[in-house]
């Protein structure tokens, strides 16, 4: 992957549409249009990833021409595509020249719009591509840097116009994606979903865990006669698990681990945080403690949702969802 690095600049910018679909989309607050453009092997492909995950419809390789067209049919009511990024660059050869006279009617019908530009040294890009044996596509049949000095001459007046300008030549892919998401993310799009998921091992592990937490060795409710069929959501099954010392033990432990553990993943940049509790069946002691930690980071504000993958493959008689 790319190393990368950013700068950003505020400069002008806009684009195309019918007066009608400028006033449509004018209205509606969240709806945003993000153009990206920039030099091959900039981190185009990278930052459209991190803008993917903060909710974005991106379209790859459009005709800048098109681009009114598929503006206006976001506009609709109908639409639940608010959030648009367009990549447009010089893949698109003789259209990408229509690119400026696009933002300028964008520009004179009133249309919000960002423009990011995607940039590095030429030393960078050139090793860029040595490394990924890539052809450029300004100079398909000569040397690298032949391409790079003429697309760096041709986007000199796109690049005049961006509204951000992120260079990448020194970035990771971190501090990349924690500058996207500062120009372009909300509170919705910043914060990081935690799924908690309860699971049988005999079911099989879930593959898209993060974490494993096996419970196995706390009491089993499956035999006590009176709470065999039902599930660990059940008051009286969480009050016999929970009654035990090596529960409270657990707890006691588990709690500061998951108040500490959490913050840090969301610091690293994480969109998604996959929390997996397993026991035997996934039917009582999973179900307490994801139930337990989902409580736990309900309380502190985290978006956090809670499946139960396995428990209905039991032969379960009585199951409470109040969460």
């Amino acid at each position: 992957m790319e190393n990368n690095d950013v700068h950003s600049e505020n400069l002008e910018s806009s684009e195309t549409s019918d007066v009608e679909v400028m006033e449509n989309l004018k209205k509606d607050e969240k709806s945003r249009i993000v153009i990206v453009t920039g030099m091959s092997g900039g981190g185009k492909t990278q930052a459209c990833r991190y803008l993917e995950d903060l909710g974005y419809f991106c379209v790859d390789n459009l005709p800048p021409v098109f681009i009114p067209k598929f503006v206006e049919l976001c506009s609709h009511g109908d639409s639940h595509v608010k959030k648009v990024v367009f990549v447009v660059d010089t893949r698109s050869r003789e259209f990408f020249d229509d690119l400026v006279a696009v933002l300028e009617n964008m520009n004179k019908h009133d249309q919000a719009y960002e423009m990011l530009f995607m940039d590095a040294t030429d030393d960078v890009i050139i090793r860029r591509y040595k490394e990924t044996r890539r052809r450029h596509p300004m100079a398909p049949s000569s040397r690298i840097s032949d391409g790079v000095a003429k697309e760096r001459s041709r986007l000199e007046t796109v690049r005049s116009k961006a509204t951000y300008i992120i260079d990448t030549s020194n970035l990771n892919k971190s501090d990349l994606k924690e500058k996207i998401v500062r120009l372009f993310g909300n509170k919705e799009g910043e914060q990081m979903s935690i799924n908690i998921l309860s699971f049988g091992f005999k079911f099989g592990m879930p593959l898209d865990a993060d974490m494993v937490l096996d419970v196995r060795f706390l009491p089993n409710p499956f035999y006590i006669d009176t709470l065999k069929h039902k599930s660990g959501a059940v008051q009286e099954v969480a009050e016999y698990i929970e009654s035990k010392s090596v529960t409270q033990e657990f707890l006691k432990k588990l709690v500061p681990l998951i108040e500490f553990l959490v913050p840090q993943y969301v610091r690293e940049g994480k969109s998604q945080l996959v929390i997996a509790v397993g026991c035997t069946g996934g039917m009582h002691r999973s179900v307490f403690i994801a139930k337990y930690i989902f409580s736990l980071l309900k309380k502190k504000g985290y978006p956090v949702k809670l499946e139960h993958r396995d428990l209905m493959k039991n032969d379960v008689w009585e199951h409470v969802e109040n969460f």
